[in-house]
């Protein structure tokens, strides 16, 4: 059971809840699921099963876009549909060339204060731990970056919008940013995450689906690991190169090697891990898969 499952994660489950239905279906030894999504959140989750774990972080790093909607006139404690209401403001005559000027500044790179309700930690200690105790603590802006900002829909009090957006962006921080701007408060009324890169055209599959075929006895819809690393370079080695790389020496390459993390084959095709090549064409092993 080696391979990545594009689960559409369903609402009100969490993504650590969502992983481990997904693991005791498959009866995968290893898994790990990229980029949390909140229980109120739908959408793509990647879940890595098996030798597939090795490859996560790689897809981490990808860029993601969201649909999602903006409530204006209260503000949570959660940013979301979850939390209570901690703030209120009138609601601002909504036109769409007005929302639009908005908008634009928050298109390309941005500084961004990570929420208090965040898996991100303090002397080890989750933030939304914290804050469920009734503790705020200082969070160092990160930079980010906003892609692509569409405006779908103007309605009375309420805001949909799409965007693809760097690594460690926030939705719900960005929905509360544009309510300000617009002279009001909000918060993240739905969520979904349409795909993470380079998952853009993959389909995902319900829990239900993942069930069904691993009932049947069937393997659930899954892609290749190495599908999740189009952007790295390809290097395919004969028979003894491949050996020694798998024995975890470094290997020089004929006719040298692309530098940076590479993608490695065996003389058959078969994807080996990654590695890590230098100018002069040696490589070296990084993350290998067994078996």
């Amino acid at each position: 059971m080696n391979g990545i499952l594009l689960l559409d994660k369903p609402l009100g489950l969490s993504s650590n809840a969502a992983l481990q239905r997904v693991r005791r279906l498959t009866g995968a030894d290893k898994a790990g699921h990229v980029g949390s999504l909140d229980p109120l959140a739908t959408g793509m989750l990647p879940i890595c099963l098996g030798e597939a774990t090795k490859v996560a972080g790689e897809i981490t790093a990808a860029r993601k876009r969201y649909r999602f909607s903006v409530a204006l006139g209260e503000r949570t404690a959660t940013g979301d549909l979850e939390g209570e209401v901690v703030a209120t403001a009138p609601v601002p005559r909504l036109v769409a060339s007005e929302v639009e000027l908005v908008l634009d500044r928050f298109r390309g790179p941005l500084a961004q204060v990570p929420p208090m309700y965040s898996a991100l930690k303090r002397d080890g200690q989750p933030l939304y731990k914290l804050a469920r105790a009734g503790h705020t603590v200082e969070r160092a802006p990160r930079q980010i970056e906003i892609l692509e900002l569409q405006l779908l829909e103007v309605a009375e009090g309420l805001l949909t919008l799409e965007a693809l957006c760097s690594k460690g962006t926030y939705i719900r921080v960005l929905a509360e940013d544009i309510a300000q701007a617009l002279g009001s408060c909000g918060h993240v009324a739905a969520l979904r995450r349409l795909y993470v890169e380079p998952f853009d055209h993959a389909p995902m599959h319900t829990l239900a689906e993942v069930e069904t075929a691993c009932q049947a006895g069937r393997a659930p819809g899954m892609i290749a690991a190495d599908a999740a690393l189009p952007g790295l370079p390809a290097i395919r080695l004969p028979a003894e190169l491949a050996g020694r790389l798998a024995h975890g020496q470094a290997v020089m390459v004929a006719g040298g090697a692309p530098g940076g993390k590479v993608r490695l084959y065996d003389a058959g095709g078969r994807f080996m891990g990654l590695g890590e090549a230098d100018a002069q064409g040696q490589v070296r092993p990084r993350r290998m898969f067994t078996g």
